[in-house]
């Protein structure tokens, strides 16, 4: 269904050469060295205003939605305020064999002479880690947790629909009202709240001015046009670029040419951790696709060739790159800007209307790595639905991700959210939950749950560098039970979150103090209200999320020492330490024992599945309900995105039988290959944990394409859907490819360019993957039945 004009934006996007572009870092250093002395989030709002004032305005040739984050498509800005990119990080962007970055001689000049000079020592990273003690920075780098704000802002948060609602002319007169209400005798913190305000104000100007130099630059590109079908086009992009976002859109194409600025605004003002995303944007844009229909303005066929459009805008958009270590490993151009679909309207009926069906054809059709996509499935949404999404899961390329809709509610009511403000809500990122317009839901990093256990079991010493890493929590071979290997696992666990936390905290207030984001906060209620910033407590609901890693492989450790040690008695404590530590090296019965003869988690068998509710307790009891700074509170969820393999890598044998260095488990996923008795006791397995006390649980299940042929093949996957969210499952996606294609991928990746895999949260192409995670996604067990 792809027009010749769709055809040609997309392959000009697919074949679009990612590269550096020190753009905006050269107008930030440009403003910084120049600018007066202002409130921190003056100077915010004025640094965007330089930005949107004399960044490039790209309108390529063809497109109808317009806007780029950089000057160019894939031209990729970084964020030296956040984090200064070394030059030798951009060689390693330049010239590594995957996921690379391009980076000209004259970047690196510019690099090397203006942005590096001013930015060292100024950047949120470099503040950060000198605030850190002692303690934080051993467990970071030894890989007990990872910091998501050392590399980029807080950020995690979707959009509602109150920009299709107002203009950012009208949110500048609520910011005009709460500038009056403020209480400058009573309210000691009203000359804070005057100056966020101003702030607000001037991002709001700038968004608009923004808007307009593109409404601008069309008019100007019509002059010299001599097609007149495309002459019209661009007086029409001027048309709509000059009406929002200024003023609410009114039409079909305003609406998403809105939201396109409003994410631009957001991803150009600071690097947030997952792109902003349009939120439900299937229940959004149904109203003005019902009405152009009436009026006739407006017909399906234009409706999908704007969708399509949009999609490919979020496709010209690679995540800004990493810097030191991450530069290296990070290996994905994805941004994780997630669009939901489906699930329930604010009265709790069923969401699903013919634009959620249009969306689901423009995703098929699309199939771009970016934006990623979910529908929300609740229990009132018609099979229709869920099979139409099948079929295209069928197609093997990872999308869409199917999360419960009514699970995501009780999640949101159990945190004290409002039943509508949870029914409007739903995923971002990879799985993670939150209010949508109203909440920031901020991943602070992801935990190594199964170090912990090393740790413990290595009496606080970290085998790998034999450093005194945590407590002294008594020398394993004298437990007794596996009670006393519990109590030590806690005391090491409740040390390294305090550790965690506190690094946290500090980090939060680093951010309120000198990184404020202005014009995200004009978009997330109740900033305005409060005269607050987003990242100092100005949301209506303010939640922090540490991310554990590796449930379904410290599960199976767990089990192992149970029932291996203390209940079978097979093995002493002091012969399974010894076999771990010379990683099975002569030692081979003794894996093959702890491999196959182990209970494991996966099979719907209780022994192990009662260990990983047990690890789930544990974990959840230490971290949910923590204060945070800004008026929240810490709660978990269970994702790796590609964490699994770097936690794996800093870990030695486990006693699962796993051997050093290899991946851990992914997601709330079982061990790769441990569970052995088919999908259905995976899912089964995984219902036992409380996923409404998460913020978000990711579950990856792979099949062989025969085994999804025909009209059963997709009533057999959504009855196993149907099932696991019956027994209040959050998340389930799916690779449909068996493991031979991927070896051959593997072999020979020149012959597999397309082939697109589900990693996490995320899909990608299979060949651009690291050697390890390859590995690790050939491992997932393989289902050939139901």
């Amino acid at each position: 269904m792809m027009n010749e004009r769709v055809a040609t934006l997309r392959e000009q996007s697919l074949k679009a050469e990612a590269r550096v572009s020190t753009e905006r870092a050269e107008l930030m250093t440009r403003f910084y060295k120049s600018a007066g002395v202002y409130s921190a989030p003056v100077l915010r709002a004025l640094a965007f205003k330089f930005l949107m004032e004399n960044k490039a305005i790209y309108i390529g040739d063809g497109e109808l939605i317009v806007g780029e984050r950089g000057p160019a498509p894939k031209a990729t800005p970084t964020y030296p305020e956040l984090c200064c990119h070394s030059l030798q990080d951009l060689e390693i962007l330049n010239s590594r064999e995957k996921v690379s970055y391009t980076v000209s001689e004259e970047a690196r000049r510019v690099y090397e002479e203006e942005i590096i000079p001013f930015w060292r020592g100024r950047s949120m990273r470099d503040i950060i880690f000198d605030q850190m003690t002692a303690e934080w920075k051993d467990a970071y780098d030894s890989g007990i947790f990872t910091e998501f704000m050392e590399q980029r802002a807080p950020g995690h948060t979707v959009l509602d629909d109150k920009i299709y609602r107002k203009g950012f002319l009208d949110f500048k007169k609520d910011i005009a009202q709460s500038l009056e209400k403020l209480d400058y005798l009573n309210d000691p913190d009203a000359y804070n709240k005057q100056e966020q305000l101003k702030a607000m104000a001037i991002c709001a100007d700038a968004i608009i001015a923004f808007a307009r130099r593109h409404a601008e630059k069309a008019l100007e590109m019509a002059r010299f046009e001599s097609n007149p079908t495309r002459k019209k086009e661009l007086e029409k992009i001027a048309e709509v670029c000059h009406r929002v976002p200024a003023h609410a859109p009114a039409n079909f194409w305003e609406v998403l040419q809105c939201y396109w600025f409003v994410h631009l605004g957001v991803i150009t003002e600071l690097n947030t951790w997952d792109a902003f995303n349009p939120g439900r944007l299937d229940q959004h844009l149904y109203p003005f696709y019902k009405q152009g229909l009436e009026e006739g303005s407006l017909t399906k066929e234009q409706a999908r060739e704007l969708l399509q459009c949009f999609w490919i805008k979020f496709n010209n958009q690679p995540a800004p790159p990493k810097v030191g270590v991450t530069a290296e490993e990070s290996g994905t151009y994805t941004d994780f800007a997630n669009i939901n679909s489906g699930g329930l309207k604010p009265d709790g009926s069923d969401g699903v209307n013919e634009v959620t069906y249009l969306i689901l054809d423009v995703i098929d059709e699309m199939r771009l790595l970016q934006p990623s996509s979910n529908i929300q499935l609740s229990k009132k949404n018609p099979d229709r639905f869920l099979k139409r999404a099948c079929k295209i899961i069928r197609k093997g390329w990872g999308q869409p991700s199917i999360f419960n809709a009514d699970m995501i509610v009780e999640e949101l009511l159990r945190q004290g959210k409002s039943i509508e403000d949870a029914r409007c809500g739903g995923a971002s990122g990879c799985v993670e939950t939150g209010a949508f317009g109203k909440e920031s839901y901020i991943l602070t990093g992801y935990f190594n749950l199964v170090k912990i256990l090393e740790l413990t079991l290595n009496n606080g010493i970290d085998p790998r560098t034999g450093r005194q890493l945590g407590l002294k929590t008594g020398d394993p071979a004298q437990f007794k039970t596996i009670e006393d290997l519990l109590d030590a696992f806690k005391r090491q666990l409740k040390y390294f979150i305090d550790v965690k936390i506190k690094g946290n905290n500090i980090i939060e207030r680093l951010y309120a103090a000198h990184m404020p984001a202005p014009f995200l906060s004009i978009v997330i209620d109740d900033c305005i209200a409060k005269g607050k910033d987003y990242n100092d407590g100005g949301a209506r609901y303010n939640t922090n999320y540490i991310q554990g890693v590796g449930l379904g492989s410290i599960t199976d450790c767990i089990s192992a020492i149970k029932y291996h040690v203390f209940d079978q008695h097979n093995l002493t404590m002091q012969e399974l330490l010894e076999a771990l530590r010379v990683n099975f090296a002569g030692r081979e019965k003794v894996r093959l024992l702890l491999l196959n003869k182990t209970p494991r988690y996966g099979n719907d068998d209780d022994y192990a599945d009662d260990i990983m509710k047990m690890v789930f307790d544990i974990y959840y009891n230490e971290v949910n309900g923590r204060k945070n700074t800004k008026g929240g509170v810490y709660r978990i969820n269970l994702l790796p995105t590609t964490c699994h393999v770097y936690f794996g890598s800093v870990i030695g044998a486990t006693p699962d039988g796993r051997k050093a260095g290899e991946p851990l488990s992914e997601g709330i996923s079982p061990v790769q290959g441990a569970d052995r008795k088919g999908p259905t006791a995976v899912i089964k397995s995984a219902a036992k944990m409380d996923h409404a006390r998460t913020g978000g649980t990711l579950l990856n299940q792979k099949f062989t394409p025969q085994v999804l042929e025909g009209d059963s093949g997709i009533d057999n996957l959504a009855h196993l859907v149907r099932s696991y969210f019956k027994m209040d499952g959050h998340h389930i996606q799916f690779n449909v490819v068996d493991a031979a294609t991927l070896r051959e991928a593997q072999a020979n990746p020149e012959k597999y360019r397309d082939l697109i895999v589900r990693v996490a949260g995320y899909s990608d192409y299979f060949c651009d993957l690291s050697r390890a995670l390859q590995d690790e996604i050939i491992a997932r067990t393989e289902h050939k039945s139901f």
